[in-house]
C-alpha cells in the first residue's frame, strides 16, 4: 500500500494507472476511520482494479463554530485500517496542498445543497462539492464510493458529476450501524455512555417510520410527528430537522412515496451533532 501527500505525486500515479488501463475507485474521508469507511473500501476493492482512499479533514466544510480543530484525526490507525481491507493507494494531503495561499475557486450547487443541512450548515456543501471536485481531478476515478448516511451529500455530488460532465460512476453504499442501531460516524467517539444511549433515538426514531410506513402510513405529518414525538422524549436531544423529502432532489414531500421518500434526521446531542435517514 502506497502512502502519498503530493498533489503532483498523486497525478502522476492517477494518469500511469489510466495508461494502463487500470479502473481507480475512489473512496473519500476525513479519516477517524470506522466500520462504515471500511465497508466502502470493501466495496471498492470488488469493483476496481486500484483503491485510492483520501484522508483529508476538509476546513471549508465546517462553519466558524464546529468542531473542525478537535474533528478526531488518527492517522496511523486510519492506514491500518485501509491496508488491511485492501486500499491501494492512500492519499493524505496537507491543507496548504489542497487551498495553497491565494486560493479563490470554489464549486456550489445550487438546488439540492439547499435544504436539510444546507439550512442549518450554510458553506457546507460548498466545501463538500469543491474538496470532491479537487479529489476527482487529481485522482481521476471511474468509481467514488460515498455511504448512505450522507444522503444530502450523495445526492448534491450526483448533481455535481452531471452537470460537470465528470465521466464518474458515484456509488452510494448502505448505512452501517453499531450492534444497538446507532449508524456508524466519526463523532460517535465524542459522545459519553449517557449521551450514547439518548443518541439511540435517532435510530429508533429512524426505524418506526420505516415500520409505519409498512403498515401502510402515507402522511408525512403524521410520520414526522411520531418522529418529533421519539426525539422529544431525550433530554440531551435537541431536534434541527426531521424531513421527509424526494431521494434525488431533497424536495419536501406532502405523501410518502415509498422507495422514492426519505426520513433525514439532524440533532444535537448536547454539543455533538449527529445525522440519520432511511429510504421509507
Amino acid at each position: 500500500m502506497q502512502v502519498i501527500h503530493s498533489i503532483a505525486d498523486m497525478q502522476l500515479l492517477a494518469m500511469n494507472l489510466e495508461l494502463k488501463g487500470r479502473h481507480i475507485g475512489l473512496v473519500p474521508t476525513m479519516g477517524a476511520l470506522h466500520a462504515g469507511h471500511v465497508s466502502l473500501i470493501e466495496t471498492a476493492r470488488k469493483k476496481c482494479d486500484e483503491v485510492v482512499v483520501s484522508i483529508f479533514v476538509n476546513p471549508t466544510q465546517f462553519g466558524p463554530n464546529e468542531d473542525f480543530s478537535k474533528y478526531p484525526r488518527t492517522l496511523e490507525a486510519d492506514l491500518q485500517a485501509c491496508e488491511k481491507a485492501g486500499a491501494d493507494i492512500i492519499f493524505a494531503p496537507a491543507a496548504d496542498e489542497i487551498y495553497p495561499k491565494g486560493y479563490s475557486t470554489y464549486v456550489n450547487e445550487e438546488h439540492i445543497s439547499k435544504p436539510l443541512c444546507g439550512q442549518s450548515r450554510p458553506g457546507h456543501f460548498r466545501g463538500v462539492t469543491t474538496v470532491v471536485a479537487k479529489l476527482f481531478n487529481i485522482v481521476r476515478p471511474e468509481f467514488a464510493f460515498f455511504g448512505q448516511k450522507d444522503a444530502q451529500q450523495v445526492a448534491v455530488i450526483r448533481k455535481m458529476v452531471a452537470d460537470l460532465h465528470f465521466r464518474i460512476d458515484v456509488v452510494s453504499c448502505p448505512i452501517v450501524r453499531e450492534a444497538d442501531g446507532l449508524a456508524m460516524s466519526s463523532r460517535n467517539r465524542y459522545l459519553s455512555t449517557i449521551q450514547r444511549q439518548d443518541a439511540l433515538s435517532l435510530s429508533q426514531a429512524i426505524f418506526n417510520a420505516k415500520k409505519m410506513v409498512e403498515g401502510g402510513t402515507r402522511s408525512t405529518d403524521r410520520v414526522i410527528a411520531e418522529t418529533t414525538h421519539i426525539l422529544g422524549e431525550r433530554r440531551r436531544v435537541r431536534l434541527i430537522y426531521a424531513q421527509i423529502v424526494d431521494c434525488d432532489t431533497m424536495e419536501a414531500m406532502k405523501e410518502i412515496v415509498p422507495g422514492k421518500s426519505l426520513l433525514a434526521i439532524a440533532a444535537w446531542v448536547d454539543e455533538v451533532r449527529l445525522i440519520d435517514n432511511i429510504v421509507l
